[in-house]
């Protein structure tokens, strides 16, 4: 599995957190809100991974906020998910190009997107060959 860096598309800071490990790596770090609670989410950076940390419960099926722990901006994307009609959340990568992920709990839409796909892709190859 390829690991991943990511930072936020607004303010453009690493959502990275090294002391946090999932899949024995640092995990991604999102302020999550849901039902008037909110905590820290932390997602595996492993792409292809799908293990979590959640701060709270939340219903399979419901829809959650995310937002930069640093801007507080809402991470979510203008993009439907194609699976299930909820918003897209969107981190770019630290190399160039973005990943977004279903905002649904328990959907597993994900979509990596190019601006400038001969660029990008072979940054992300360069940056993430060594993961491999």
């Amino acid at each position: 599995m390829i690991q991943v860096h990511v930072k936020c598309p607004k303010c453009a800071k690493s959502l990275m957190e090294p002391k946090h490990k999932l899949d024995g790596k640092p995990a991604i770090k999102i302020a999550l809100s849901y039902a008037g609670k909110k905590g820290d989410l932390y997602l595996s950076s492993l792409y292809g991974s799908y293990n979590i940390e959640l701060p709270f419960s939340i219903p399979m099926g419901k829809i959650a906020g995310f937002r930069c722990p640093h801007c507080a901006a809402d991470l979510k994307s203008m993009r439907k998910c194609e699976a299930c009609g909820a918003q897209m959340v969107a981190f770019d990568f630290k190399q160039g190009g973005q990943v977004q992920i279903c905002s649904r709990r328990g959907c597993k839409k994900h979509v990596i997107e190019f601006q400038n796909p001969e660029e990008e892709l072979e940054a992300f190859y360069k940056a993430y060959a060594g993961s491999m």
